[in-house]
């Protein structure tokens, strides 16, 4: 992972990532790229950028990194642009990166508010129960698992969605760990995949929808490309798990009930999304409104929650219990809406904030120009969009995309939704291309690691491929 290669790939996204303010009435654009000022800030971000690579290994945050290089490189713009008499654009334009940034902080922390509380109410705990209690065979717990994150990875992040059916995999595969290892890779080849298909599914579709780039409902035009992009390498994998039962489970197999409130909950954060698509697409407002909306929905039935006794359940949860056969239990525990607040992914949260400010601190230089010409001109479109997918397998897909974004190269609606699906799925390629996949190397630490995962690149690469070539097929573009 530090080798050359990564060095190189890593210092080629440096260059791909120069956004640009090329929209009228921005601050105006000066060409500094050729300066010693410009290089050191190139230098300081790869050198960041390499820590964050090492996470696993040396302990350190992916966070620390960034946030120092951030400020360190805007010091640098704000020098060079003071040297020749301008001392206003460093200003707004840093100012133009910190509100793309609050905007994405405050829809992303309502988001994660919700599943943190669905994770307190025990909701993800009672599908594991119920999975593991089934007593299905490898292959089945293989395609269950697969699929669920597939489905759930759309409306809750695929982090937390690989993380509860890893959990499902490991209970069930005991010390099978030449299954657990392919299971994990399946869940997140899946995760990623379904986060591909929605404005909610990854912080990167997030970025494209609230660009204006694809409309909301233009997303699911990647869902066939996202099923066979997981479908490909889990058929392949399928065929080569090991065969029979799994052991009987005496422990881990969870609790299979639902805390109070947790039903209640969950169709709370169904109506939170979709008053954020309104508040975007009629409204024209910021979606993060309709988010924040949504949260303050959520603290006001969390303050129910901690201060109602026992009381009868709600005709929604009768039916649901009926029609799943999970149980909402009403353990009384004292509930507290900030102390998910809290639980909040705050080092990607400020990770996102560090890139943000890179990036946007590399466009102030003028990297854009030569990027975009090499990428989008030179290169062609639908190759500097392939392209970001492997990227995405080496580096985190965030700034991968930010960059995208901020160049801004003029794409049909079917070329944004190529790199939308490429910088999805690309992460799959590797086991430390997504958030997923990092966080299950240490979860199951042992039994699903990089080279494990490297095992079926090659699998993985085919349903990569094949979902590219499902999206020209659709979309009707020459290949």
């Amino acid at each position: 992972m530090q080798s050359a290669f990564s060095l190189c790939v890593t210092a080629l996204m440096i260059f791909a990532s120069g956004g640009a303010w090329a929209s009228s009435g921005e601050p105006t654009q000066l060409d500094f790229t050729a300066t010693w000022l410009g290089i050191i800030s190139i230098i300081i971000f790869v050198f960041a950028y390499c820590l964050v690579i090492g996470e696993e290994f040396l302990h350190l945050r992916k966070s620390k990194p960034v946030m120092v290089a951030a400020g360190i490189i805007w010091v640098l713009v704000a020098i060079s642009y003071n040297s020749v008499g301008d001392t206003t654009s460093a200003h707004d334009m840093i100012q133009h990166n910190i509100l793309e940034y609050a905007e994405l902080l405050l829809f992303l922390l309502a988001a994660m508010t919700y599943v943190n509380t669905m994770q307190e109410r025990n909701v993800f705990g009672a599908l594991r129960g119920v999975l593991v209690s089934k007593g299905y065979s490898l292959n089945v717990i293989f395609w269950i698992t697969g699929l669920l994150a597939f489905c759930i990875s759309p409306i809750a992040d695929n982090l937390t969605t690989a993380l509860v059916m890893a959990a499902v995999v490991m209970a069930v595969g005991g010390d099978n760990k030449t299954f657990i290892g392919m299971g994990c890779i399946n869940i997140v080849i899946a995760a990623n995949a379904g986060g591909a298909f929605s404005p909610f599914g990854d912080i990167t579709t997030l970025m494209v929808w609230q660009k204006g780039k694809v409309e909301f409902l233009g997303f699911f035009a990647l869902l066939l490309p996202a099923i066979v992009n997981w479908l490909v390498p889990a058929i392949i994998m399928s065929l080569f798990l090991p065969k029979g039962q799994p052991p009987e489970q005496t422990e881990g197999a969870g609790e299979s009930y639902i805390k109070k409130g947790g039903i209640v909950v969950i169709f709370l954060f169904l109506g939170t999304i979709a008053m954020a698509v309104m508040f975007h697409s009629f409204l024209h407002l910021p979606s993060m409104v309709g988010m924040m909306t949504g949260l303050g929905v959520l603290k006001l039935y969390g303050y129910y929650l901690k201060v109602s006794a026992h009381q009868n359940k709600s005709s929604v949860e009768e039916v649901f219990e009926k029609s799943t056969g999970v149980s909402e239990m009403m353990p009384q525990s004292q509930f507290d809406i900030f102390d998910q607040l809290q639980r909040a992914e705050w080092d990607t949260l400020m990770f996102f904030y560090g890139v943000v400010l890179c990036v946007g601190g590399l466009s102030a230089f003028g990297y854009l120009n030569l990027t975009s010409v090499f990428m989008y001109e030179q290169m062609g479109t639908s190759s500097a969009n392939i392209l970001v997918g492997l990227l995405s397998a080496i580096v985190d897909n965030i700034p991968v995309m930010f960059a995208v974004l901020t160049m801004d190269p003029l794409m049909s609606t079917n070329q944004w939704l190529l790199v939308t699906l490429t910088a999805g799925v690309g992460g799959s390629l590797l086991s430390i291309g997504s958030a997923a996949g990092v966080a299950l190397m240490g979860q199951a630490r042992g039994m699903y690691t990089f080279f494990g995962h490297l095992k079926w690149t090659w699998a993985i690469a085919l349903g990569y491929i094949a979902s590219i070539y499902t999206h020209f097929l659709i979309s009707g573009m020459p290949f």
